[in-house]
Protein backbone atom coordinates (compact mmCIF):
# COMPACT_ATOMS: atom_id res chain seq x y z
CA UNK A 1 0.00 0.00 0.00
CA UNK A 2 2.84 2.43 0.88
CA UNK A 3 4.54 2.15 -2.52
CA UNK A 4 1.23 2.70 -4.31
CA UNK A 5 0.79 5.98 -2.44
CA UNK A 6 4.29 7.12 -3.40
CA UNK A 7 3.63 6.24 -7.04
CA UNK A 8 0.98 9.00 -7.16
CA UNK A 9 3.61 11.56 -6.13
CA UNK A 10 6.12 10.26 -8.73
CA UNK A 11 3.48 10.24 -11.49
CA UNK A 12 2.43 13.78 -10.51
CA UNK A 13 6.05 14.88 -10.96
CA UNK A 14 6.11 13.52 -14.55
CA UNK A 15 2.76 15.16 -15.32
CA UNK A 16 3.96 18.49 -13.93
CA UNK A 17 7.14 18.49 -16.04
CA UNK A 18 5.14 17.68 -19.20
CA UNK A 19 2.66 20.49 -18.52
CA UNK A 20 5.39 23.14 -18.04
CA UNK A 21 7.04 22.43 -21.40
CA UNK A 22 3.66 22.60 -23.17
CA UNK A 23 2.22 25.58 -21.29
CA UNK A 24 5.04 28.01 -20.43
CA UNK A 25 4.93 30.14 -23.63
CA UNK A 26 1.19 30.84 -23.16
CA UNK A 27 1.72 31.37 -19.43
CA UNK A 28 4.25 34.08 -20.31
CA UNK A 29 1.68 35.79 -22.57
CA UNK A 30 -1.01 35.50 -19.85
CA UNK A 31 1.22 37.16 -17.22
CA UNK A 32 2.15 40.03 -19.56
CA UNK A 33 -1.54 40.61 -20.43
CA UNK A 34 -2.67 40.57 -16.80
CA UNK A 35 0.09 42.56 -15.16
CA UNK A 36 1.82 44.36 -18.04
CA UNK A 37 1.03 47.56 -19.88
CA UNK A 38 -0.10 48.45 -23.39
CA UNK A 39 -0.48 45.03 -25.04
CA UNK A 40 -4.19 45.20 -25.91
CA UNK A 41 -5.10 41.86 -27.44
CA UNK A 42 -3.62 38.38 -26.97
CA UNK A 43 -2.34 38.32 -30.56
CA UNK A 44 -0.71 41.74 -30.19
CA UNK A 45 1.01 40.54 -27.00
CA UNK A 46 2.37 37.43 -28.76
CA UNK A 47 3.68 39.51 -31.69
CA UNK A 48 5.22 42.17 -29.41
CA UNK A 49 7.06 39.59 -27.27
CA UNK A 50 8.31 37.80 -30.40
CA UNK A 51 9.40 41.06 -32.09
CA UNK A 52 11.23 42.41 -29.01
CA UNK A 53 12.56 39.23 -27.39
CA UNK A 54 12.39 36.52 -30.14
CA UNK A 55 11.33 32.93 -29.36
CA UNK A 56 13.44 32.86 -26.17
CA UNK A 57 11.12 35.53 -24.72
CA UNK A 58 8.32 32.95 -24.48
CA UNK A 59 10.51 30.63 -22.39
CA UNK A 60 11.77 33.34 -20.02
CA UNK A 61 11.80 32.10 -16.43
CA UNK A 62 11.05 28.47 -17.40
CA UNK A 63 13.94 26.72 -15.60
CA UNK A 64 12.51 27.49 -12.18
CA UNK A 65 8.92 26.34 -12.96
CA UNK A 66 10.28 23.21 -14.66
CA UNK A 67 12.11 22.23 -11.49
CA UNK A 68 9.49 23.47 -9.04
CA UNK A 69 6.15 22.82 -10.78
CA UNK A 70 7.14 19.18 -11.20
CA UNK A 71 7.48 19.01 -7.38
CA UNK A 72 4.30 21.11 -6.96
CA UNK A 73 2.28 18.78 -9.23
CA UNK A 74 3.76 15.80 -7.42
CA UNK A 75 2.37 17.17 -4.13
CA UNK A 76 -1.03 18.09 -5.65
CA UNK A 77 -1.61 14.73 -7.34
CA UNK A 78 -0.11 12.75 -4.46
CA UNK A 79 -2.27 14.50 -1.85
CA UNK A 80 -5.41 14.41 -4.02
CA UNK A 81 -5.09 10.68 -4.86
CA UNK A 82 -4.20 9.60 -1.33
CA UNK A 83 -6.89 11.77 0.32
CA UNK A 84 -9.49 10.47 -2.13
CA UNK A 85 -8.37 6.88 -1.51
CA UNK A 86 -8.46 7.38 2.26
CA UNK A 87 -11.97 8.90 2.15
CA UNK A 88 -13.22 6.05 -0.10
CA UNK A 89 -11.76 3.47 2.32
CA UNK A 90 -13.33 5.18 5.33
CA UNK A 91 -16.69 5.18 3.56
CA UNK A 92 -16.36 1.66 2.10
CA UNK A 93 -14.27 -1.24 3.33
CA UNK A 94 -13.60 -2.20 -0.32
CA UNK A 95 -10.65 -0.07 -1.59
CA UNK A 96 -11.60 -0.79 -5.21
CA UNK A 97 -14.94 1.00 -4.71
CA UNK A 98 -15.13 4.12 -6.87
CA UNK A 99 -14.95 7.60 -5.30
CA UNK A 100 -18.12 9.60 -4.65
CA UNK A 101 -18.61 13.27 -5.55
CA UNK A 102 -18.01 14.17 -1.87
CA UNK A 103 -14.70 12.25 -1.83
CA UNK A 104 -13.45 13.99 -4.99
CA UNK A 105 -14.59 17.44 -3.75
CA UNK A 106 -12.94 17.12 -0.32
CA UNK A 107 -9.73 15.68 -1.80
CA UNK A 108 -9.64 18.57 -4.35
CA UNK A 109 -10.05 21.17 -1.59
CA UNK A 110 -7.28 19.62 0.54
CA UNK A 111 -4.94 19.46 -2.49
CA UNK A 112 -5.76 23.09 -3.39
CA UNK A 113 -5.11 24.39 0.13
CA UNK A 114 -1.83 22.49 0.60
CA UNK A 115 -0.58 23.42 -2.88
CA UNK A 116 -0.56 27.16 -2.03
CA UNK A 117 2.25 26.56 0.49
CA UNK A 118 4.56 25.46 -2.33
CA UNK A 119 2.91 27.17 -5.31
CA UNK A 120 2.81 30.74 -4.00
CA UNK A 121 6.61 31.32 -3.78
CA UNK A 122 7.10 29.48 -7.11
CA UNK A 123 4.54 31.69 -8.88
CA UNK A 124 5.96 34.83 -7.30
CA UNK A 125 9.48 34.13 -8.62
CA UNK A 126 8.16 33.14 -12.06
CA UNK A 127 6.04 36.32 -12.36
CA UNK A 128 8.81 38.62 -11.10
CA UNK A 129 11.19 37.15 -13.71
CA UNK A 130 8.57 37.46 -16.45
CA UNK A 131 7.71 41.07 -15.53
CA UNK A 132 11.12 42.61 -14.91
CA UNK A 133 11.53 43.78 -18.53
CA UNK A 134 8.32 45.80 -18.23
CA UNK A 135 8.51 49.58 -17.76
CA UNK A 136 6.41 50.86 -14.85
CA UNK A 137 3.87 53.42 -16.10
CA UNK A 138 1.88 55.65 -13.78
CA UNK A 139 0.50 59.16 -14.43
CA UNK A 140 2.47 59.19 -17.73
CA UNK A 141 5.75 59.02 -15.79
CA UNK A 142 8.00 56.14 -16.76
CA UNK A 143 9.78 54.73 -13.74
CA UNK A 144 12.35 52.22 -14.90
CA UNK A 145 15.09 51.94 -12.29
CA UNK A 146 16.84 49.06 -14.04
CA UNK A 147 19.32 49.80 -16.81
CA UNK A 148 18.25 48.08 -20.06
CA UNK A 149 20.12 44.82 -20.38
CA UNK A 150 20.69 44.71 -16.60
CA UNK A 151 17.46 43.33 -15.10
CA UNK A 152 16.71 43.52 -11.39
CA UNK A 153 16.94 39.74 -10.88
CA UNK A 154 19.77 37.65 -12.32
CA UNK A 155 17.81 34.40 -12.06
CA UNK A 156 15.31 32.44 -9.92
CA UNK A 157 17.61 31.89 -6.90
CA UNK A 158 18.73 35.53 -6.91
CA UNK A 159 15.11 36.66 -7.26
CA UNK A 160 13.97 34.48 -4.33
CA UNK A 161 16.86 35.65 -2.15
CA UNK A 162 16.26 39.33 -3.03
CA UNK A 163 12.53 39.13 -2.23
CA UNK A 164 13.27 37.31 1.04
CA UNK A 165 15.86 39.93 2.09
CA UNK A 166 13.81 42.99 1.09
CA UNK A 167 10.27 41.84 1.87
CA UNK A 168 10.67 38.90 4.26
CA UNK A 169 8.46 35.78 4.40
CA UNK A 170 5.37 37.96 3.83
CA UNK A 171 6.93 39.10 0.54
CA UNK A 172 7.61 35.52 -0.57
CA UNK A 173 3.96 34.67 0.13
CA UNK A 174 2.60 37.86 -1.44
CA UNK A 175 -0.62 36.95 -3.27
CA UNK A 176 -1.09 33.70 -1.29
CA UNK A 177 -4.58 34.78 -0.15
CA UNK A 178 -5.66 35.37 -3.76
CA UNK A 179 -4.05 32.05 -4.74
CA UNK A 180 -6.01 30.24 -2.02
CA UNK A 181 -9.25 31.80 -3.32
CA UNK A 182 -8.24 30.72 -6.82
CA UNK A 183 -6.99 27.19 -6.13
CA UNK A 184 -9.44 25.69 -3.61
CA UNK A 185 -12.47 26.12 -5.93
CA UNK A 186 -10.14 25.83 -8.96
CA UNK A 187 -9.00 22.30 -8.09
CA UNK A 188 -12.61 21.25 -7.44
CA UNK A 189 -13.42 22.38 -10.99
CA UNK A 190 -10.29 20.54 -12.17
CA UNK A 191 -10.52 17.10 -10.59
CA UNK A 192 -14.34 16.73 -10.50
CA UNK A 193 -14.90 17.22 -14.28
CA UNK A 194 -11.83 15.07 -15.03
CA UNK A 195 -12.91 12.18 -12.77
CA UNK A 196 -16.49 12.02 -14.03
CA UNK A 197 -15.87 12.91 -17.68
CA UNK A 198 -13.09 10.31 -17.83
CA UNK A 199 -15.39 7.72 -16.27
CA UNK A 200 -18.16 8.65 -18.69
CA UNK A 201 -16.08 8.25 -21.90
CA UNK A 202 -14.19 5.13 -20.74
CA UNK A 203 -15.95 1.98 -22.07
CA UNK A 204 -17.46 -0.37 -19.48
CA UNK A 205 -15.14 -3.21 -18.48
CA UNK A 206 -11.95 -1.15 -18.90
CA UNK A 207 -9.92 -0.99 -15.70
CA UNK A 208 -8.22 2.27 -16.69
CA UNK A 209 -9.02 4.99 -19.23
CA UNK A 210 -7.27 4.92 -22.62
CA UNK A 211 -4.83 7.74 -23.54
CA UNK A 212 -7.43 9.51 -25.74
CA UNK A 213 -9.97 9.57 -22.87
CA UNK A 214 -7.30 10.97 -20.52
CA UNK A 215 -6.24 13.61 -23.09
CA UNK A 216 -9.83 14.74 -23.76
CA UNK A 217 -11.05 14.65 -20.14
CA UNK A 218 -7.88 16.35 -18.88
CA UNK A 219 -8.10 19.07 -21.52
CA UNK A 220 -11.79 19.82 -20.86
CA UNK A 221 -11.19 19.89 -17.09
CA UNK A 222 -8.26 22.29 -17.55
CA UNK A 223 -10.21 24.64 -19.81
CA UNK A 224 -13.14 24.75 -17.33
CA UNK A 225 -10.90 25.21 -14.28
CA UNK A 226 -8.67 27.92 -15.75
CA UNK A 227 -11.53 29.89 -17.31
CA UNK A 228 -13.41 30.10 -13.99
CA UNK A 229 -10.20 30.82 -12.05
CA UNK A 230 -9.27 33.85 -14.23
CA UNK A 231 -10.63 36.67 -11.98
CA UNK A 232 -8.59 35.55 -8.92
CA UNK A 233 -5.67 34.70 -11.19
CA UNK A 234 -5.60 38.35 -12.37
CA UNK A 235 -5.56 39.56 -8.74
CA UNK A 236 -2.79 37.08 -7.81
CA UNK A 237 -0.65 38.05 -10.83
CA UNK A 238 -0.99 41.76 -10.02
CA UNK A 239 -0.13 41.30 -6.36
CA UNK A 240 2.91 39.18 -7.15
CA UNK A 241 4.19 41.43 -9.97
CA UNK A 242 3.63 44.51 -7.78
CA UNK A 243 6.95 44.38 -5.95
CA UNK A 244 9.16 44.63 -9.07
CA UNK A 245 9.07 48.44 -8.85
CA UNK A 246 6.66 49.86 -6.27
CA UNK A 247 4.25 48.30 -3.80
CA UNK A 248 0.99 49.63 -5.20
CA UNK A 249 -1.41 47.23 -3.43
CA UNK A 250 -1.85 46.70 0.32
CA UNK A 251 -3.47 43.29 -0.05
CA UNK A 252 -5.99 41.13 -1.95
CA UNK A 253 -9.06 43.30 -1.29
CA UNK A 254 -7.15 46.52 -2.04
CA UNK A 255 -5.93 45.02 -5.33
CA UNK A 256 -9.51 44.03 -6.29
CA UNK A 257 -10.86 47.51 -5.46
CA UNK A 258 -8.04 49.45 -7.17
CA UNK A 259 -8.20 47.27 -10.29
CA UNK A 260 -11.98 47.71 -10.49
CA UNK A 261 -11.88 51.49 -9.89
CA UNK A 262 -9.14 52.08 -12.48
CA UNK A 263 -10.06 49.60 -15.21
CA UNK A 264 -13.63 48.43 -14.58
CA UNK A 265 -15.11 44.96 -14.21
CA UNK A 266 -13.60 43.69 -17.48
CA UNK A 267 -10.09 43.76 -15.97
CA UNK A 268 -10.88 40.56 -14.02
CA UNK A 269 -11.32 38.69 -17.29
CA UNK A 270 -8.04 39.84 -18.80
CA UNK A 271 -6.16 36.83 -20.14
CA UNK A 272 -9.30 34.62 -20.08
CA UNK A 273 -8.75 33.61 -23.74
CA UNK A 274 -5.15 32.59 -23.03
CA UNK A 275 -6.23 30.74 -19.88
CA UNK A 276 -8.95 28.81 -21.73
CA UNK A 277 -6.70 28.00 -24.71
CA UNK A 278 -3.71 27.18 -22.50
CA UNK A 279 -5.82 25.20 -20.02
CA UNK A 280 -6.60 22.44 -22.54
CA UNK A 281 -3.08 21.39 -23.71
CA UNK A 282 -1.45 22.00 -20.31
CA UNK A 283 -3.97 19.87 -18.43
CA UNK A 284 -4.12 17.15 -21.07
CA UNK A 285 -0.29 16.93 -20.92
CA UNK A 286 -0.46 16.92 -17.10
CA UNK A 287 -3.04 14.12 -16.87
CA UNK A 288 -1.44 12.09 -19.69
CA UNK A 289 1.96 12.30 -18.00
CA UNK A 290 0.36 11.33 -14.68
CA UNK A 291 -1.83 8.44 -15.88
CA UNK A 292 0.68 6.90 -18.31
CA UNK A 293 3.59 7.00 -15.84
CA UNK A 294 1.32 5.65 -13.07
CA UNK A 295 0.23 2.79 -15.35
CA UNK A 296 3.90 2.05 -16.26
CA UNK A 297 4.92 2.01 -12.57
CA UNK A 298 2.03 -0.30 -11.66
CA UNK A 299 2.92 -2.62 -14.56
CA UNK A 300 6.56 -2.75 -13.37
CA UNK A 301 5.32 -3.48 -9.86
CA UNK A 302 3.17 -6.41 -10.97
CA UNK A 303 6.02 -7.77 -13.12
CA UNK A 304 8.48 -7.66 -10.22
CA UNK A 305 5.87 -8.87 -7.69
CA UNK A 306 3.77 -11.42 -9.63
Amino acid sequence: MGSLQLQDFAAGWVGGAASVVVGHPLDMVKTRLQAGQGYGSTLNCVLTVYRNESMTGFFKGMSFPLASIAVYSSVVFGIFSNTQRLLSQLRNSDPAHGPTLTDVTLASMVAGAVSVGIGSPVDLVKIRLQMQTQPYIKANIKLNPTVPGFPMYRGPIHCFRTVLQKEGIAGVYRGAGAMLLRDVPGYCLYFIPYTFFCGWITPDGCLSPNPFSVWLAGGVAGAISWTTATPMDVVKSRLQADGVYLNKYKGTLDCILQSYQNEGFKVFFRGITVNAVRGFPVSSAMFLGYELSLKAMKRDQTETNP
